[in-house]
């Protein structure tokens, strides 16, 4: 190899002039190589500082959901990074966005398949230039899959003992009168997840009448305790018992006649002599109704190989109602957990028609196939119930599969704004409006809600 004739112009006045070319050479690689080494550990010490900087920041992303938005932000010093990016978030659904203002990183997106998955945060370290390494660091995140889609959905056998739809539903239209729209009734019963997961029977239960001839309005709802082998029969059994008694009793002139005057006069009075009457026909009316519901279930666990009554355990939500020229009157009998109230939107008023059932331990509650609901007489006359009111937005009946999740605690059924955030919630996919049959099947719809953690049978009954 030969030096050029540059080189040899910029050596002829200086030390090498006397070396041969091939020394110059040998010189200039030797020096070369002993500059780089050292150029090149300086970089590479600096880029494992910096790296080592970056590596310890608390830069974590939380676990995502399918189907789920995805959001995390971080950012990078400034005085450590020239320019940073994700690599292999697209594979998650994911993309990434660096604003350069404060150096921040959004990563957003809904994943789309669970998985775990690696992906890669690769930046350019202060003094990078072209030629040098990105540097990186690793993460690694959890997609879980949708909570819904892992509950399987098994129809129930329709060959089992006492067999019942899977979901059921109804519209009670009741025309006007004088022009004016009247109040139906909407219901709806959907059989849990925890049920459908395993095949089982929905348990809950409900049945709606209006009487065309007296105006009276009946509404039941039962919900058939899940340990109790029968208790699908037990609620519809209660339901069906207490309605035909109803039905029965305003089937009587006589009655309905006397029963009327006195909540007209007591309207009009208040005073304790029409208070007591009008407790005694509530009594016959929803306090019998609720009786002919426990005997209908002892007749049927007798007649079943004399089985005990607690395999049909059920709650029972029972309300009956009319409409007269100064308001309505509205009676009810509540056994169990689950909800019964008064809800006026325009006024933010609500009236609970009873109080919810606590057992001796958490999670429990009273059944009407237990006989000291009947045989405690204070606490029995305590279940009866009747209200009068000018109007009215709804009257709801649900079991507990419903303000459960709804309202999480019994204090909350005390408070009109959950009220207001319920039948928001249902009107938002439920057109509650006259003669609307079509909301029945959307409210069966509106029973498929997701809360985590609640997945009971779910019944709703709706007058309004």
């Amino acid at each position: 190899m030969e030096l050029n004739k540059e080189i040899k112009d910029l050596l002829s006045n200086n030390i090498l002039i006397n070396c041969s070319d091939e020394e110059v050479i040998d010189f200039l690689t030797w020096r070369i190589k002993k500059d780089w080494q050292e150029y090149d550990k300086e970089r590479m010490d600096k880029a494992v500082v910096i790296k080592n900087k970056i590596d310890a920041l608390p830069i974590s992303f939380p676990n995502g959901t399918v189907g789920k938005e995805y959001h995390a932000s971080f950012s990078l010093p400034d005085d450590l990074v020239e320019d940073y990016w994700l690599e292999d978030v697209e594979a998650i659904g994911l993309k990434d966005e660096v604003n350069p203002t404060d150096n921040s990183c959004n990563l957003s997106g809904v994943p789309t398949e669970a998985g775990s998955y690696t992906f890669r945060l690769c930046y350019k370290y202060k003094g990078w230039v072209r030629g040098m390494a990105n540097l990186e660091r690793k993460f690694t995140i959890a997609i879980n899959p949708d909570p819904k889609t892992l509950w399987k959905n098994i129809p129930t056998p329709t060959d089992i003992e006492y067999y019942q739809p899977d979901s059921e539903c109804g519209y009670v239209k009741v025309e006007s009168k004088n022009g004016q729209p009247q109040k139906d009734i909407v219901v709806a019963s959907q059989r849990g997840r925890s049920h459908a997961h395993e095949g089982n029977p929905r348990d809950d239960h409900y049945r709606v009448e209006y009487l065309e001839q007296s105006g009276w309005y009946i509404m039941a709802v039962a919900d058939g305790a899940g340990s109790a082998k029968y208790s699908r029969k037990g609620s519809s059994l209660a339901c069906d018992a207490a309605v035909d008694h109803c039905k029965q009793f305003f089937a009587d002139e006589k009655k309905v006649k006397d029963f009327e005057e006195y909540i007209t006069v007591y309207n009009a009075e208040g005073n304790d002599e029409y208070k007591k009457l009008l407790g005694d026909y509530i009594y016959q009316l929803v306090g019998n109704a609720a009786f002919k519901g426990y005997k209908a279930i002892e007749t049927e666990a007798k007649s079943h190989e004399n089985v005990p009554m607690k395999l049909y355990s059920t709650t029972l939500l029972l309300s009956v109602c009319k409409k007269f020229d100064f308001g309505w009157f509205v009676g009810s009998f509540w056994v169990g957990d689950g909800a019964m109230c008064i809800y006026d939107k325009e006024r933010q008023y609500i009236k609970l028609l009873g109080t919810p059932d606590g057992g001796e331990f958490a999670g429990q509650t009273r059944f009407l196939t237990m006989p000291e609901i009947f045989t405690d007489q204070a606490s029995f006359y305590g279940r009866l119930r009747f209200s009068i009111e000018q109007d009215f937005t709804a009257l709801m009946l649900m079991t507990d599969g419903v303000s459960d999740p709804m309202f999480e605690t019994d204090a909350n059924l005390n408070k009109v704004e959950m009220w207001d955030a319920l039948y928001e919630n249902i009107s938002k996919e439920v057109e509650l409006s006259d003669d609307n049959a079509e909301s029945q099947y959307q409210l069966l719809k509106w029973l498929d809600f997701w809360s985590q953690g609640n997945h009971d049978d779910r019944t709703i009954a709706i007058l309004y």
